[in-house]
């Protein structure tokens, strides 16, 4: 990608704002026309949301836009249909033992109405407070429970089964970072105590020692900052067997949003273990070896993203896509087409990669300067793309927001427009939510606001 090194946060605010006007009528339109007997709202065909039964992650998404909403806007409707739609529907996923979702989930909801309250944003409510932290230490406990061990760790486990590592789930890690400041843990058989923060670092190493890769040693065959979407472990003896896709095209080859999700719950939970007591950290090394470990997968995969990203900052739905080679060998020279005839791009992955990049970049503004310029500019430079068409939906009659989603092209799960060959046009509720969660760091960061955190 090209980065813009000049671009300033103050510099997308007028986009921001209308930005956040569309949104609006996007979420109004969803809560009016949606017929929720059918399921949670999941992505768009022909510009209206339909739902698509996997698993239930993409509820908080949708009830979590309403709350950062209002977190923009100020507009007290917004808070009332998030508190409203929590309450009434989001128990269920804080007790969904079946699914590693629950950063998704739970964080989007509970954690962000916790968070405005910390803030001072909403009425300070003793009962209220200890509703959503609650919920909150209930659901880390949850995700945590998925649990596959290995000798000297160990990982949260996909609904695919114990064997099952998602790069993705490096952002439920958010549910027990939560979960850990707030003074809980988990207890099991004859009252043994775990700590999720063990939990939480173990599972961010593991993701880094499998689900990264980093040229050298043995991934001397590969490339630095490549992700694997899945890795395989023999639960008999804990040995790492292979990498899988589940969403991408191959288990050697890039899944972007799958990077995108290492990206972003790299950085973030770099920015939590910060404020992390050492003493907690020397079980695991200490604060250098915990925090390196992170940094360097961190800026990994953010660099995998800027040298394989289109020259505006957008990425197709897989580096090694069969038809990428089609759209001419300069291609990522050039702005992304998403309405070319052979390969997709995915504005969720770089919705969530920007956040990432941003991030990281203001993690290392004390440390690196160059690097924090560098990884800061290129959030910029994507988000200022994502605020503009032909990603920004401004069609009133379009429900969803950010254009040009992928959800499961393997599945053949995305809607191919009549006359086209490949999926376009359509929208996300994860790659909408994460829009909404990006243009809020970078709106909050350009009016001198409180930095946008998951954490208390």
């Amino acid at each position: 990608m090209h980065i813009d090194q000049e671009l300033a946060p103050q510099d997308l605010l007028p986009a921001i704002q209308r930005f956040w006007a569309l949104s609006a009528k996007k979420i109004s339109s969803l809560n009016q026309d949606y017929d929720a007997t059918l399921g949670s709202p999941v992505f768009t065909v022909k510009g209206r949301y339909t739902t698509r039964g996997w698993t239930e992650w993409t509820q908080g998404f949708q009830f979590g836009s309403e709350i950062l909403q209002f977190d923009a806007s100020g507009d007290e409707s917004f808070l009332e249909m998030g508190k409203k739609h929590t309450v009434e529907k989001m128990a269920a996923h804080v007790t969904h033992f079946g699914v590693h979702d629950h950063g998704f989930n739970n964080v989007s909801t509970y954690g962000n109405l916790l968070r405005l309250m910390n803030e001072g944003r909403i009425t300070e409510d003793p009962w209220e407070r200890n509703f959503y932290e609650m919920a909150l230490k209930a659901s880390g406990v949850v995700q945590a429970r998925r649990w596959t061990n290995l000798p000297g760790g160990g990982y949260i486990y996909t609904f695919n089964g114990p064997h099952s590592l998602f790069a993705d789930t490096i952002r439920s890690l958010r549910s027990l970072a939560v979960a850990h400041q707030l003074g809980h843990s988990m207890m099991t058989e004859s009252d043994v105590e775990i700590s999720l923060l063990d939990r939480l670092i173990q599972h961010a190493k593991t993701t880094a020692e499998y689900a990264v890769y980093y040229g050298d040693g043995r991934d001397a065959y590969d490339l630095w900052g490549r992700t694997a979407h899945e890795s395989i472990f023999n639960v008999n003896d804990g040995k790492y067997r292979c990498p899988n896709s589940q969403q991408g095209f191959s288990p050697f080859t890039t899944w972007t949003r799958g990077l995108a999700w290492v990206m972003v719950g790299a950085a973030e939970q770099l920015e939590f273990l910060s404020i992390v007591d050492e003493a907690e950290l020397v079980p695991h090394g200490g604060r250098l070896a915990v925090e390196g470990c992170l940094l360097k997968m961190a800026k990994a995969s953010c660099d995998f993203y800027i040298e394989n990203s289109a020259a505006d900052g957008i990425p197709y739905w897989d580096t090694g896509a069969p038809n990428l080679h089609r759209l001419g060998s300069n291609y990522l020279d050039r702005p992304a087409d998403p309405l070319n005839d052979w390969e997709p791009v995915d504005s969720s992955a770089a919705a969530i990669g920007a956040q990432g990049l941003i991030r990281l970049g203001r993690y290392l503004q004390d440390s690196d300067a160059a690097d924090s310029k560098r990884y800061t500019q290129a959030g910029l430079t994507v988000l200022r793309t994502l605020l503009d068409e032909p990603y920004l939906s401004t069609n009133e009659d379009h429900q969803g927001l950010a254009l040009h989603s992928i959800y499961h092209r393997p599945n053949d799960w995305d809607h191919i427009p009549s006359g086209q060959r490949i999926p376009s046009g359509e929208s996300s509720m994860w790659g909408d939510y994460h829009a909404r969660e990006v243009v809020l760091l970078v709106d909050r960061l350009a009016n001198d606001q409180p930095y946008l955190k998951f954490y208390i």
